[in-house]
């Protein structure tokens, strides 16, 4: 698929979850805490969010793998900028840390994430709080706007993670940082797998080797690169069934290889 290809996919099915979600009924594939694509399942935090502070229920459609607001060091006051935002979840999460003194952002490529996040926000009263729709790749910022910038099970499904990381670095402030989860791959996946353009709202075909992904941080000039957690993901029986030959099932459960959440921060210099 080209770039603008993967970018029109996942906008549309973000933005069904969203008008489904409107309408009061889940996704077929979705449940609490799993990541999404058609016909599948995949649950990537259990019920993580649900004792966090600022946690609203209306806002968690499902869509993440970690939970990075339990290590981007948040404090009162801070401006913080949230990528792939969805309906808000982890920003109101962080409204209830940075606090009135604090401002929180959240961007988003589906108008239809970006309505529902706002409804949200509206229903609770928040000031400080905005939501907004743009492209990850080209944020619609000026440079040093934030001290901490988050993302949950977003930037994997980026085409240009390198570009998505040189935006992040110039949105923060001197000596900001970012705590970001996502799903990285240690080990081959089959190239059916990677192919399939359905997996890259189950957020696994965008994925990158954790090694490279690692790298692309350092290459763009953050330091401090810390992973605080990371978590295999357990593939249904038939996914696997489905992508991976019988005779290398074996190596999704060998702990150096398979799909797994990473929970990473770094710092700007």
């Amino acid at each position: 698929m080209s770039t603008q290809s993967i970018k029109n996919f996942v906008k549309e099915k973000y933005s069904q979850i969203a008008r489904q979600s409107e309408k009061k009924a889940q996704s077929p594939c979705c449940g609490p805490s799993s990541c999404c694509g058609d016909n599948l399942e995949i649950n990537m935090i259990g019920n993580e969010y649900q004792n966090l502070q600022g946690y609203q229920p209306d806002a968690d459609l499902g869509l993440g793998c970690g939970v990075p607001t339990e290590y981007a060091g948040l404090q009162t006051g801070q401006h913080v900028l949230d990528l792939g935002c969805g309906a808000g979840n982890d920003c109101f999460v962080v409204r209830s840390v940075v606090g009135e003194a604090g401002h929180v952002t959240g961007l988003d490529f589906s108008e239809e994430m970006i309505t529902k996040a706002r409804q949200n926000s509206q229903k609770l009263g928040l000031k400080n709080v905005r939501f907004l729709a743009g492209d990850i790749e080209k944020m619609p910022f000026e440079a040093a706007q934030f001290d901490v910038v988050i993302s949950n099970c977003v930037l994997n499904l980026v085409p240009d993670k390198t570009r998505a990381f040189a935006e992040i670095k110039r949105v923060l402030k001197p000596k900001g940082h970012f705590c970001v989860s996502d799903v990285v791959i240690k080990g081959d996946l089959p190239e059916n797998l990677r192919e399939d353009a359905e997996m890259y709202t189950n957020c696994i075909a965008g994925a990158l080797q954790m090694e490279e992904y690692l790298e692309i941080i350092r290459q763009t000039g953050f330091n401090t690169i810390k992973v605080h957690k990371q978590k295999r993901i357990e593939l249904p029986e038939k996914i696997l069934k489905k992508y991976v030959p019988e005779n290398k099932r074996k190596d999704f459960t060998n702990e150096d290889k398979g799909i797994f959440s990473i929970t990473v921060s770094a710092c700007k210099q």
